[in-house]
């Protein structure tokens, strides 16, 4: 045995074993079977083994990336984002580059990667970049710029047309390990398992992760076409200890688990699930009632097991969409704005039957309502309805009348190219307060300029100063004590916001010196004219429950956002939210689509693995056969009807 090889888990000397036999291999353990612990001792192990070798570890976020070079630091070591480790590595080869989006553009099958306007593009058309093709958080194809769904196609393409890039990867990184490989494309994983083949070079392939926890839609689920016992393919290693959550956890787990793998509480003494070397039960609920009351729920959880939902660190809330969370966390209205405008959903049915119907009109001069005109007269029927407003839009457009007469008199060419989603509004929420920022944010400017005038006042008001001054725009104006003096003045009168509109402490924040109103603020409001008057006269204070909710200080979180996380209780409601890619309903009753079922059992399964304490689940007026089926998973006892 290899020196210091002895001392590691077995899961580990399993590996080292196929890295012996030159194999890829695979390590699939459930929620909480330390995967992470074991990757970096194998990433230990191989970089004592092996120092003058490169090893090259990807994982799908920053704060993974950050844990991972937290733990292990070696000059020999390179942690990444599978983006950012794809780009280093083609990044120079331009000539490729430019020719490979050419030719994806000009494939019709390629629907992702496409200039429009143009039919046919020659080999010429990026020979004038000053830059050549960059890789950044935003599309601009025209201008060679690629984004992160962009990038990921492009190397697939690079790295199948020119074996010689594997041979020069393979070259450099002789190890290459990825973290939560199931929400791995499957471009990148070809990249590593079939167009690595065409080079003779030599390195070893290490995935880490759980096929059960493949909750992204983008992500490859499991490398099941690509293991086996043969040498050239990927040597699967299960993992079955779980040091997170108590036996109960464990064993409605195991009950959800379709992959073979039947966890089992750590035989470390140490582990988190164990108290004084014995296993924690924990406790497993399942709450129902005909009123569909989460209040109730809480109230229950509080007065009979003492769970505490003002601690956002130890317990949290588990709904399967934002919008479920926004009425109870305080921020409905600028929801509603972003996800609910259906005078925006009525002008892109406009749009499409433009488009659609290739009409070649110049409406450039054009207000939307005219557009509407011209387009509705002299219909009737079948062809008026596809011009119209569905009855859904049309309710919306009743109760906000004037709202809509303001957006029949935009010029339409500037209307038709406002873009509005919800992720404008939400991306980048964290599942903790010590979580980090992600990179490449989808929030807009007017969102970010929000957020930096709510991070100003609560620097100040946690009493963090220091960070308060760096933070601040008047930072620049601080050349006396006098200064600083009108700086508490301006904050401490900022900090009361009572009913002001957003735009009203825009104005005074701007006034006040605290977060000036900068060019990409002025340009918002221009180009998106009727998104921010939607968003101006809504309170302040709402926005201040959205800052709090993104960043991660109350007890709600989204059911595929918590992946990752673990909290002592966790509460799962259990509503589809009127999503129909999930059915809670017939997952327990195990009807309907094979697909939609699938990926609710998968979520579920994550869900109830946040638990490190307690789990409660609510389902509001279960059938009586989710009933029985939930006092097989839960135990008769712990189904209670708490109407």
């Amino acid at each position: 045995m290899v020196e210091g090889r002895l001392s590691l888990e077995s899961e580990v000397q399993e590996i080292f074993q196929s890295i012996d036999e030159g194999r890829n291999f695979l390590l699939s353990g459930g929620a909480g079977s330390g995967k992470t612990y074991s990757l970096v001792s194998v990433i230990r192990q191989v970089l004592a083994e092996n120092p003058t070798s490169k090893v090259a570890c990807m994982t799908y976020t920053n704060s993974a990336v950050k844990e991972i070079e937290e733990r292990v630091n070696h000059k020999n070591l390179n942690v990444s984002t599978i983006h950012d480790f794809l780009w280093d590595n083609i990044k120079h080869f331009q000539k490729e580059l430019k020719e490979t989006i050419i030719s994806l553009a000009n494939n019709e099958e390629i629907s992702k990667i496409s200039i429009d306007d143009i039919n046919t593009i020659p080999y010429s058309f990026f020979d004038i970049l000053p830059e050549g093709i960059q890789y950044k958080e935003f599309v601009r194809l025209r201008e060679g710029i690629i984004s992160h769904d962009e990038l990921l196609i492009v190397a697939n393409y690079l790295f199948e047309k020119y074996p010689k890039l594997s041979s020069i990867v393979k070259d450099k990184y002789k190890f290459i390990f990825i973290d939560e490989y199931q929400d791995t494309s499957k471009e990148v994983v070809d990249i590593f398992l079939t167009h690595f083949k065409k080079s003779e070079r030599k390195n070893v392939m290490g995935f880490f992760g759980d096929a059960m926890q493949s909750i992204y839609e983008t992500g490859i689920g499991n490398l099941d076409e690509y293991k086996g016992d043969e040498a050239d393919t990927v040597n699967e290693i299960p993992k079955k200890q779980n040091r997170r959550n108590p036996q109960l956890v464990i064993n409605l787990a195991n009950k959800l688990r379709k992959d073979g793998i039947i966890q089992e509480p750590s035989n470390d003494p140490n582990a988190p699930n164990m108290l004084e070397g014995i296993v924690k039960q924990g406790n497993v609920l399942f709450l129902h009632s005909n009123d569909g009351s989460i209040s109730n729920v809480e109230r229950y959880l509080k007065e009979n097991y003492d769970w505490d939902f003002d601690n956002s660190k130890e317990t949290k809330e588990l709904n399967l969409t934002h919008n479920l969370i926004a009425g109870k966390a305080g921020f409905r209205t600028l929801m509603d704005i972003y996800d609910k405008d259906h005078i925006i959903s009525f002008r892109d049915r406009i749009k499409k039957f433009i488009k659609e119907n290739s009409i070649t009109n110049d409406f450039s001069e054009n207000t939307f309502g005219e557009v509407i005109q011209i387009l509705q007269a002299g219909k009737i029927d079948r062809e008026l309805s596809a011009v119209s407003a569905t009855n859904t839009m049309q309710a919306f457009i009743d109760i906000n009348a004037e709202l809509y007469e303001y957006s029949k008199s935009l010029n339409y060419s500037e209307f038709s190219k406002i873009y509005v989603d919800k992720d404008q509004l939400l991306d980048d929420k964290k599942k903790d307060e010590k979580d980090d920022n992600k990179k490449g944010s989808k929030r807009d400017n007017l969102i970010k300029h929000l957020f930096k005038i709510q991070t100003n006042i609560s620097l100040y008001t946690n009493k963090r100063y220091n960070e308060f001054l760096r933070a601040t725009d008047y930072r620049y104006k601080i050349t006396s004590i006098a200064n600083k003096r009108t700086l508490k003045e301006n904050i401490d009168n900022l900090i009361h916001v009572g009913d002001k509109t957003i735009d009203e402490v825009i104005i005074d924040a701007d006034e006040k010196g605290i977060s000036l109103i900068d060019d990409k603020l002025i340009d918002f409001k221009e180009e998106k004219e009727y998104l921010y008057n939607r968003v101006k006269n809504v309170k302040f204070s709402e926005f201040q429950k959205l800052y709090e909710y993104l960043e991660g200080k109350t007890p709600f979180s989204t059911q595929h956002k918590t992946k990752g996380a673990e909290f002592d209780n966790v509460l799962v409601i259990l509503d589809n939210g009127g999503w129909n890619n999930y059915n809670f309903g017939n997952l327990f009753l195990e009807t309907g689509s094979s697909t939609v079922l699938d990926r609710t059992q998968k979520i579920f399964y994550v869900c109830c693995t946040r638990a490190k304490e307690n789990l409660a689940v609510f389902y509001h007026n279960p059938e009586a056969q989710v009933i029985d089926k939930a006092k097989e998973w839960f135990g008769e006892m712990n189904v209670i009807d708490i109407s």
